[in-house]
C-alpha cells in the first residue's frame, strides 16, 4: 500500500474530509485559509469557497425527502447552513463561546442526522472545550445539545457500525474516550478511554525519535477498526473496536490531521495534513505537507453521515 497525492496545491491546515456519495466528490476545508474545497477526482479539479471566519468542520446535508441540500458548516462563530455551494450561509445557532479564545473544530453528522461539533479552546492551558450536537430533523428550532467536555482540543468524532458506540478524543491530552450510544435517544453512557498514548517529550522537536504524535481527526471502517491520525507522528494508526493496535502506517507528511473513506467503494482512504507553522526542515523532509492523499484499501469504510432538516 502506497500513498498517492490527490491534491498537490496544499492547505495551511487541511480538516473535515468526507466523499459525498450523490456528487461523487471529495470535500475538506482550510481551517486559517478560511476556505471549503471540493476536488472532483475524475477531472482533477478544485473548486473553493471563502468563508467569513474559520470553517472547523462540515457535512454534508439532506432534507427529510432524502434529497440533498448543500451542507452544514460550523464556523468560529456558529452552527450555518447552505443549501447550495457558494449559497447564502444562515445560521442556524450561534456559539455561546467566547470567539476570541474558542471556536468549532473536528465534527461531523451522526447515523441518525444530527450534526455534532466540538471545540477548541486557542490559549490551550485550560480544559474549556466541549462537544455538542444539533438536531433539527423536526423542520422547527434547532435543538443543541452539550454532550461532553474536559478537553481542551476536540477531535477524533465517529461512530462504530452498530451505531453503538462514539468515540471523541482531546488532542492535548493525546487520549481518545468512548461512550455507549443511543442513536434515537441520543443518549451517552459508560464513558472510558478507548486509547491512550505517551505524551509530547518536552525537548522533542520536528525530526527527532522518541514521539508518535497524538490523536487528531478520524474515521471507522465496515469491521469497526477506529483510523486515527497521529500529528506530529507522521502516522496514521488502525485500532480495532477493542483499542488493540492492528496497523501502523507511515505517511507522506509530520502532521496529518484526518482519514475519510471514499471512492464508490469506499475502499480509498483519503487524509488531509497541515502545513502552517511547520518548521523549514521539515517540509523540506515532507514537501507534500498541507497536501491531500490517498491510499487503496482493503476492507471499506463506513459512508459519510448526512445531517438531515
Amino acid at each position: 500500500m502506497t500513498w498517492q497525492t490527490v491534491v498537490e496545491q496544499p492547505s495551511a491546515l487541511g480538516e473535515s474530509p468526507f466523499w459525498h456519495p450523490d456528487e461523487q466528490m471529495l470535500y475538506w476545508v482550510d481551517i486559517p485559509g478560511r476556505q471549503i474545497h471540493r476536488l472532483n477526482v475524475f477531472m482533477g479539479s478544485v473548486q473553493s469557497w471563502s468563508m467569513p471566519s474559520e470553517p472547523g468542520c462540515i457535512a454534508p446535508a439532506r432534507n427529510a425527502a432524502g434529497e440533498g441540500t448543500g451542507l452544514v458548516i460550523a464556523l468560529r462563530d456558529g452552527i450555518y447552513r447552505a443549501h447550495e455551494w457558494g449559497g447564502t450561509l444562515q445560521c442556524m445557532v450561534a456559539a455561546d463561546h467566547d470567539k476570541a479564545t474558542t471556536r468549532f473544530n473536528d465534527g461531523k453528522a451522526d447515523p441518525c442526522g444530527r450534526f455534532w461539533a466540538g471545540t477548541i479552546y486557542e490559549p490551550r492551558d485550560a480544559s474549556q472545550a466541549r462537544l455538542f450536537s444539533l438536531d433539527r430533523r423536526n423542520g422547527e428550532e434547532p435543538l443543541l445539545e452539550l454532550k461532553a467536555g474536559d478537553a481542551t482540543v476536540a477531535n477524533g468524532l465517529a461512530w462504530s457500525p452498530d451505531e453503538k458506540t462514539v468515540y471523541w478524543a482531546d488532542t492535548p491530552s493525546h487520549t481518545v474516550r468512548a461512550w455507549d450510544w443511543d442513536c434515537e435517544s441520543n443518549a451517552m453512557r459508560n464513558e472510558r478511554v478507548f486509547r491512550q498514548w505517551p505524551g509530547k517529550p518536552p525537548d522533542w522537536q520536528s525530526g527527532m525519535s522518541g514521539y508518535g504524535g497524538r490523536p487528531d481527526g478520524a474515521a471507522v471502517d465496515v469491521q469497526g477498526n477506529y483510523y486515527v491520525a497521529m500529528f506530529e507522528g507522521a502516522r496514521l494508526v488502525k485500532l480495532s473496536p477493542k483499542g488493540e493496535l492492528l496497523a501502523d502506517i507511515a505517511v507522506p507528511a509530520q502532521c496529518p490531521t484526518m482519514p475519510c473513506f471514499g471512492g464508490s467503494d469506499l475502499q480509498t482512504l483519503y487524509l488531509t495534513s497541515a502545513r502552517q507553522n511547520r518548521p523549514e526542515h521539515e517540509l523540506q523532509v515532507f514537501p507534500g505537507s498541507g497536501c491531500v492523499f490517498s491510499m487503496q484499501m482493503d476492507v471499506p469504510g463506513l459512508p459519510v453521515n448526512f445531517f438531515i432538516d
